[in-house]
């Protein structure tokens, strides 16, 4: 099979497929879903809660004299969040404008802060000490937009200086997480609503990206911790910038080569350290201290590592500030960052239309099975329905073809608390598939696939806004598939995969590579399913939340199976673990999405 056409002839323009706003919906195309908003996200806090979150953990905060974790295998319930910039300069949120403040209290009413990386619209990449034990959505904030710390005025209000603060509804910190070895310390936080447009995502450094963490290469930390080892009290009213070049694997291990009363041990392949090795003194010293947690090393452009921890003396001769490493964890990270679902609970939901009647069902993942939870209307007269968060507002989306062919997207849209529909494009019906499998071209933005009449694979890129850029041309042969499908990464390499159906039930796996040009590796067999045993094939991302992409499979008794992913990403080998049993009774619905 050709994967993609030469250069030369890699970017076409195709009559009348072009996918572009046309307007809102004004051709007679077949009746809209009803959609409710019944189980969509709760509502954010008020500015005043919020802000009253902030002002109750900085006043908490100090009077805790922000503490490090001094003994990082202590009784892990009786430790604090701890927090690890000395030296370094001062510098402006338009210099770093992905930069989070993270504020926080936890049962005992003990305030905390924290940074963190904005790194979508609505996800914040921080530490999992940061957020393992804390009710996030009860008791913290998160401000964005702004180089300034807060100001409580006398009167009790709060001066952001300019910043936005949100609430964070949703929290995901890594399940291997410890706070005894202070190993997978990574955490995402998702907002009540987007950030304002001038805070920029900091794109994720990705299990590819070895180069960025050679010995030596140039690297930034940014926070606003400590900026004395021995004064409790030193937090930067301002966000600063140190120099942090990366260290290399064998230097960090012997800086740290075992667990010591003051330090934890260095994980190869899950920690990095950066930055020259601390001299025992201050002012000779440039490094991470209490109140980076965190917060983000960057290399490149990229987000390489995540503040992690330290010496309890954040000066201490030899001893490096060590970071989680994110490309070790970007594919569990971006499928948090691309888990918009119709219940917002971190698994992923299908919807499926009856045949008796053609109302669609949102059914809710419940981890191991699925229950009806939502009727969304009348829905005759579509034959394909994809669940994709194209507009990155954390909202789930529905893209929708009618039988004659028009494509439209209904999204909601809070400001009026309604679903809008936009059509999107026209002369579709004869297209094969369609579907959006997440970011094809490494701009962290979810793209549209489809299969055209004549069996060309089609990319589309997305916006982030709904709409498209200029379609590319990614290879033919692709009309010998039946069935097409993908919604995230089946590898663990940060990129999405699909999967391609054959005649004779041969299903394969497509590789995500990343690139415009060739966003697919050669094929790769993982298994039959063949058309007499197995009636439907279905993709929607993470089912179990365990940070693959899933399978559904639909036997022909009616029966519904899951083929959990397990991340695999050699050359050789399954990409499922054992199937597991989703219930019966599905032979009664004709359309999943």
């Amino acid at each position: 099979m050709t994967l993609a056409l030469p250069a030369v002839a890699a970017v076409v323009a195709l009559a009348g497929a072009g996918f572009a706003f046309t307007g809102s919906d004004s051709a007679e195309a077949g009746e809209a879903p009803t959609i409710s908003v019944e189980s969509q996200k709760p509502a954010e806090p008020s500015k005043k809660e919020l802000r009253s979150r902030v002002a109750q953990a900085m006043k908490a905060d100090a009077s805790s004299k922000r503490t490090l974790v001094k003994q990082p295998q202590a009784d892990a319930a009786k430790t604090a969040p701890g927090a690890r910039i000395i030296g370094g300069a001062e510098t402006t949120i338009s210099q770093a404008p992905w930069m989070a403040q993270l504020y926080f209290s936890d049962s005992t009413g003990a305030g905390y802060f924290c940074g963190g990386a904005v790194i979508a619209p609505t996800k914040v990449l921080t530490a999992a000490h940061c957020v393992k034990g804390i009710k996030w959505y009860e008791t913290g904030t998160v401000v964005v937009g702004t180089d300034h710390v807060p100001t409580v005025n006398s009167d009790g209000s709060v001066n952001l200086h300019g910043g936005a603060e949100r609430g964070a509804y949703r929290q995901w910190n890594h399940p291997q997480y410890s706070p005894y070895t202070i190993d997978n310390d990574v955490a995402v936080l998702t907002l009540t609503s987007p950030v304002p447009s001038t805070v920029k995502p900091l794109p994720l450094a990705q299990p590819t990206d070895s180069a960025l963490y050679a010995a030596g290469l140039d690297g930034k930390v940014y926070g606003w911790g400590r900026t004395s080892s021995t004064e409790p009290n030193s937090a930067s009213d301002v966000l600063k910038v140190a120099d942090a070049d990366m260290v290399s694997d064998t230097d960090c291990a012997a800086a740290y080569p075992a667990p010591t009363e003051t330090a934890a041990k260095f994980i190869n392949g899950h920690m990095v350290c950066a930055g020259a090795a601390p001299t025992g003194e201050d002012a000779t010293t440039e490094t991470t201290c209490n109140g980076d947690s965190g917060g983000p090393l960057v290399v490149g452009g990229k987000l390489v590592g995540v503040v992690s921890w330290g010496d309890v003396d954040c000066s201490a001769a030899g001893k490096y500030g060590v970071y989680a490493k994110v490309s070790t964890y970007s594919a569990p990270v971006q499928a948090r960052v691309d888990d918009a679902n119709w219940n917002y609970d971190h698994t992923a939901d299908v919807l499926a239309r009856r045949t008796s009647d053609n109302t669609l069902f949102a059914w809710t993942s419940k981890v191991s099975s699925y229950a009806r939870t939502e009727n969304l209307g009348n829905f005759a007269g579509y034959n394909l329905a994809v669940q994709a968060d194209l507009d990155r507002d954390d909202w789930q989306d529905l893209v929708a073809r009618a039988s004659n062919g028009y494509v439209y997207w209904d999204h909601f849209v809070p400001a009026t608390e309604q679903w809008e529909r936009k059509l999107l494009s026209t002369g579709w019906a004869k297209n094969k598939q369609l579907l959006i499998p997440g970011d094809l071209t490494g701009d962290e933005l979810p793209d549209l696939l489809t299969v055209n009449s004549t069996g060309y694979l089609i990319l589309y890129p997305g916006k982030g806004n709904g709409g498209f850029a200029a379609p590319v041309q990614a290879g033919g042969g692709w009309g010998q598939y039946g069935v097409v499908r993908g919604h995230g990464d089946f590898t663990n390499d940060g990129k999405p995969d699909i999967l391609a159906r054959g005649s004779d039930g041969s299903t394969y796996l497509y590789r995500g590579t990343g690139k415009v040009a060739t966003p697919f590796e050669a094929r790769r067999l993982v298994g039959k399913f063949t058309l007499s045993s197995f009636t439907a094939l279905v993709t929607v991302g993470d089912v179990n939340s365990d940070g693959h992409a899933d399978l559904l499979v639909r036997d022909s008794t009616g029966k519904l199976w899951l083929y959990p992913g397990n991340g695999n990403s050699a050359a050789t080998g399954g990409i499922f673990a054992t199937r597991k049993d989703f219930g019966v009774g599905w032979q009664a619905y004709n359309l999943f999405g």
